[in-house]
């Protein structure tokens, strides 16, 4: 019988050594990618930091911050002039009063233009009052929010009396043509007397009496004018808001008064 003859192998490398070969050459490409992306140019990094810098304001002159801070190594990244960009979002470092200071100037200012507006009316209200005669009877102040125009009160009422004077009437129709023309925002009306007591059968004291007064004036604005009552206030402040001297005829005349306080449309009333 005659013998077989054995095959020979195939001649080269097993197969199983291409995979692992390729497999090797993959894990290489793989393992030398994560270095390269783990290292970093300083030149175009520097270039693409300039970019955003001039794009969104957050780098200052193209500055980095890789590899100065220990952040990084958390993953965070670190701006070198953390308070200048603070700064430039509005906000100032702890213990500093820009944002103080601001309100401030801003109060200020609005006072002033509050002041303005004021002075302007005044203005209008004091021609018209040249106009009408009435300069001598009425003293005028100025502030911000207002102005007022004072009435004695012995132009108005008799010794005790809330009713107003014929006398009186005259001058009421033309401060009521003055209140109509310049009264843009609210009315306010006070009422005081001086500080000696009053008892009688209508007016138990004088906080009653300055409250009657001022009721009067604003029933008198409201039957002649066209004015709007619920842009009128009236109030009695009796004699706790004096603005002379009550041990003195003269000083006790000047606080028995009304006062018509005229806001205009700027007024925190």
């Amino acid at each position: 019988m005659a013998k077989q003859r054995k095959e020979e192998p195939p001649k080269g490398s097993p197969a199983w050594m291409n995979t692992f070969s390729d497999l090797m050459n993959l894990l290489l490409c793989f393992f030398v990618l994560l270095f390269s992306m783990s290292t970093v140019d300083a030149q175009k990094f520097e270039l693409i930091a300039s970019s955003f810098s001039q794009s969104f304001s957050i780098f200052s002159a193209g500055a980095t911050a890789i590899g100065d801070g220990v952040l990084i190594s958390n993953g965070v990244s670190q701006l070198n002039e953390l308070d200048d960009f603070i700064s430039s979002m509005g906000k100032v470092a702890e213990g500093e009063t820009d944002d103080t200071d601001s309100i401030e100037k801003m109060s200020e200012a609005l006072d002033a233009e509050k002041m303005k507006k004021s002075e302007e009316l005044a203005e209008k209200i004091e021609e018209a009052m040249e106009e009408q005669s009435l300069s001598k009877e009425i003293d005028m102040e100025v502030t911000s929010q207002y102005v007022q125009l004072s009435l004695k009160g012995a132009l108005l009422f008799d010794s005790g009396s809330a009713q107003l004077k014929e006398d009186a009437l005259p001058v009421m129709d033309k401060l009521g043509l003055i209140l109509e023309r310049y009264g843009e925002s609210v009315i306010e009306i006070e009422g005081h007397t001086d500080n000696v007591p009053i008892s009688s059968a209508r007016f138990a004291n004088n906080n009653e009496l300055s409250s009657a007064r001022a009721l009067s004036v604003f029933d008198y604005f409201a039957e002649t004018t066209s004015l709007d009552p619920a842009m009128i206030k009236h109030s009695g402040r009796g004699e706790y808001v004096p603005i002379a001297d009550n041990s003195t005829p003269e000083g006790r005349a000047k606080n028995r008064r009304v006062e018509i306080r005229i806001y205009h449309t700027m007024s925190s009333y």
